[in-house]
C-alpha cells in the first residue's frame, strides 16, 4: 500500500466516482482505476461494488475506510510536527548529569512545559559518560554535561559556566583558603567528575593532600556537611537549591575556575522542532548566571 493509492481510494469513496475523484486529484481516471485494483488485488478483497457509471463502497472498502482516515491525519500530522515554523509537539528525551538536574532544570523544565504543552518530555540523569554513549545511541535528543565531548557525532552548545562553592558546616569555623581544608573529611562525587577534578587541581596547586570520600549523591553530600562530618565542592546551583536546609555556609575562591556546562545532541539528526526549542529556551534562561557572591573575608 502507498499513500497515493490511499489518498485515491479515500477520495473515491467520498465522490462515488472515478471520474469526480480524478478532477480532485489532478489526474486521468484509468490511472485512479489501475492504482485501486493493485489495491484490491493486495488486499485480496473488493473495495467498491461497481453499478452502472458509479460506486458504492463495499464493506471491505467501509472497513479499510476507517484504517485510512487514520493514516491519513497521522500523515498530516507528521507534517505538521516537521514543519520548521510548527508549534513543537510530540517525544522529547532529555538527560543531564546530577548537578545541572538538582540546580538548573526544574525551574527551565516547568518554564518549558507551559510554553510547549504539546510535547512530551522523558527526563533522566545520569553521568557525562553515560550521556554521551545514549546521545550517540540515539536513546536520548538531548543531554547537559560538564565535560566537552570531542567525539565526531555530537554536537555541542556552550550554555553557561557553573561557579564551584565550597560548602562545609558553621561548626568547621572560616575557610579562608585551601590550607583550611587540611585534615578535613571531604565528600565529592568519584572519579571522573568534572567538579572533582577541579577540586583535586584545586588542592594540588596548594600542596593539600586530603582523602575524599566518594558519594555519588548530592542529597547525601549535603546531609553529611550539614551535620558537620566534613566539606564539599559543589555546583553554586546544587549550593543555592541546598542552602535553605541549614547549617551550611559557601564559601567561593577565584583560583576555583568554573566549569562549563554544554547541552549536547547528535549531529547527525536534523530538525528536532521540541529539542531546537529546548536549546533554545537553555539559551535564554541561562544567558546571565552570575557568579557566587560570597567570599571570605
Amino acid at each position: 500500500m502507498e499513500l497515493s493509492q490511499l489518498k485515491m481510494f479515500k477520495v473515491t469513496a467520498e465522490q462515488g466516482s472515478i471520474v469526480k475523484a480524478s478532477k480532485i486529484l489532478h489526474c486521468v481516471p484509468s490511472n485512479i482505476t489501475n492504482r485501486i485494483k493493485l489495491l484490491e488485488q493486495e488486499l485480496g478483497v473488493s473495495l467498491f461494488i461497481r453499478k452502472g457509471r458509479g460506486l458504492i463502497i463495499s464493506p471491505s472498502g467501509e472497513l479499510l475506510l476507517g484504517y485510512v482516515n487514520k493514516i491519513l491525519d497521522t500523515c498530516q500530522e507528521a507534517k505538521r510536527a516537521l514543519d520548521p515554523e510548527a508549534t513543537p509537539a510530540g517525544v522529547l528525551k532529555i538527560g543531564a548529569i546530577e548537578s545541572a538536574a538538582t540546580g538548573r532544570l526544574p525551574a527551565l523544565l516547568s518554564r518549558y512545559h507551559v510554553h510547549y504543552p504539546s510535547v512530551h518530555m522523558q527526563f533522566s540523569t545520569g553521568t557525562w559518560s553515560q550521556l554521551v554513549a545514549e546521545i550517540i545511541g540515539h536513546k536520548l535528543d538531548g543531554a547537559i554535561i560538564a565535560v566537552k565531548s570531542d567525539h565526531a557525532d555530537i554536537a555541542q552548545l556552550e550554555i553557561y559556566k557553573e561557579p564551584l562553592i565550597l560548602i562545609a558546616s558553621d561548626s568547621i569555623g572560616e575557610i579562608t583558603s585551601a590550607d583550611d581544608v587540611n585534615n578535613l573529611n571531604i565528600f565529592m562525587w568519584p572519579e571522573g567528575c568534572p567538579y572533582r577534578h577541579a577540586l583535586e587541581r584545586w588542592l594540588k596547586a596548594a600542596q593539600v593532600s586530603t582523602p575524599i570520600t566518594s558519594i555519588a549523591s548530592y542529597g547525601t553530600i549535603l546531609g553529611c556537611v550539614s551535620a558537620g562530618a566534613g566539606v564539599s565542592l559543589v555546583p553554586s546551583g546544587v549550593f543555592e537549591q541546598y542552602k535553605k536546609i541549614g547549617n551550611i555556609k559557601g564559601y567561593a575562591f577565584d583560583d576555583l575556575t568554573p566549569i562549563q556546562n554544554y547541552f549536547i545532541w547528535n549531529k547527525n539528526i536534523g530538525l528536532h522542532r521540541a529539542r531546537d526549542a529546548f536549546a533554545e529556551l537553555i539559551t535564554d534562561e541561562f544567558r546571565n548566571i552570575s557568579t557566587f557572591q560570597e567570599r571570605p573575608e
